[in-house]
């Protein structure tokens, strides 16, 4: 990255400040999904719950997503149903990731690339795969997919995890 005037960037800018380059810089989607996580257990709001879908998928929702926010805004005024989400919200990864060294059989790791989590995707994905024992995990990106790769590009995840399985019915 070359910043303004330097490099192989342009020189037209309106403007050397800091600030400018600063936010020539920033990554947009950092963390957008993990800021609305923060609101939706901090206020108990359904608002900033479906905020954070909206960033989950990213680009084509799927067919039926006004009835699935629909659905989903009735359940979470149901009693407990915030209060499991806020539970779930304040759990650490740190339990999950622990586990992954014991794990014995085959791992598919699917994720989007647009991901709002984490500010790179792929790194998150390839840190589970390092994590488990050598051999056991494999990771596969899809293009354009946010946190629910399975549910926006349905069809992709379902050929991916069958090629994933061929192999290991063929020994069964």
């Amino acid at each position: 990255v070359d910043l303004r005037g330097c490099g192989e960037s342009s020189v037209g800018w309106p403007t050397w400040s800091r600030t400018a380059i600063a936010g020539d810089l920033r990554v947009k989607r950092f963390r957008q999904g993990m800021l609305r996580l923060l609101g939706t257990g901090a206020f108990r709001s359904v608002p900033f719950w479906r905020s954070y879908l909206d960033v989950a998928y990213p680009g084509v929702k799927p067919a039926d997503w006004a009835e699935r926010l629909g659905r989903i805004d009735s359940l979470l005024r149901e009693p407990g149903r915030m209060k499991a989400m806020q539970g779930m919200g304040r759990s650490a990864p740190t339990d999950a990731g622990a586990q992954l060294g014991n794990v014995r059989c085959l791992v598919l790791v699917v994720i989007g690339t647009l991901a709002p989590d984490w500010a790179d995707p792929y790194a998150e994905g390839s840190a589970i795969v390092d994590a488990l024992p050598s051999g056991l995990g494999r990771m596969e990106m899809i293009e354009g997919a946010g946190h629910y790769p399975h549910d926006q590009f349905s069809d992709q995840v379902v050929s991916l995890m069958l090629a994933f399985l061929r192999p290991e019915a063929a020994h069964a």
